[in-house]
């Protein structure tokens, strides 16, 4: 009985019961099965935050950004001659005056750098005259605007130092600080040509009123030299409106500084 009882599961076997419930298990094996949650991804590592730089404020009175300037007769917008006539006594030449190929064969240039401490608290102003007699200066400014741009004063530097004694012996050093910057703005209070000659606009809405606001500190000052906005320009009293020599501000070369 035993052969024939092995016999018989052997023929089911071989029947394909057992392989099809193999393949396809019933319905009852699929909902008694227990499902397996999904792994967990593994949290990423985080490194360490890195170290801050050491921080000391005491460096801020240190000089920071240097611009660099090369005064030429050949930068000035215009010759002398051709000043408008609209342009008041106070602006125009009391002596003959030089064509700028004429001044540039006599050796009129200069060599100029602008530094700003890194707190933008003062700059320093240091430029060497050559050629050019320092008894004919009647002005020396920091103007805003492009090459070829005559634009307004921003800097007056009589406001700042003496400057006939000054720039006597062909170099003129001097600090700037937000007061000077300030007391060129108003040197033509209350004067239209003040108004249009004294001061850079600032060139974004402000909350201090509805009036165009103009620069008065050195840290404008800065954004305008870091924007191409700056030049030197040296008046004589004949070369009084267009000026003598002038030089557009640029970033200063490291060799050089």
């Amino acid at each position: 009985m035993r052969i024939v009882r092995d016999a018989f599961l052997c023929a089911v076997l071989i029947g394909g019961g057992g392989v099809a419930w193999a393949k396809a298990p019933p319905e009852s094996a699929k909902t008694t099965a227990t499902a397996k949650p999904a792994a967990t991804p593994a949290a990423t590592p985080t490194s360490p935050a890195p170290a801050p730089p050491a921080l000391d404020p005491s460096k801020g009175a240190e000089v920071g950004m240097v611009f660099e300037s090369w005064l030429t007769p050949h930068q000035e917008g215009d010759e002398e001659e051709n000043t408008p006539s609209s342009v008041p006594k106070q602006f125009r030449s009391q002596t003959p005056s030089m064509s700028r190929a004429a001044r540039e064969a006599a050796g009129h240039r200069g060599h100029g750098q602008l530094r700003f401490s890194k707190d933008l608290s003062r700059a320093w102003v240091d430029v060497k005259i050559e050629g050019v007699n320092t008894a004919e200066i009647n002005m020396f400014h920091i103007h805003c605007g492009k090459p070829g741009i005559l634009g307004p004063i921003l800097v007056d530097f009589a406001v700042a130092t003496d400057l006939k004694s000054n720039i006597a012996d062909g170099m003129f050093s001097v600090e700037i600080r937000n007061e000077h910057i300030v007391k060129t703005t108003e040197h033509g209070h209350g004067s239209v040509i003040g108004t249009f000659t004294m001061g850079c606009i600032i060139p974004s809405p402000s909350l201090s009123g509805a009036k165009p606001t103009k620069v008065l500190t050195v840290a404008g000052m800065a954004q305008l030299a870091q924007s191409g906005d700056l030049y030197f320009n040296l008046h004589t009293t004949g070369q009084t409106y267009y000026g003598d020599i002038r030089g557009q501000l640029h970033p200063a070369d490291k060799t050089t500084r």
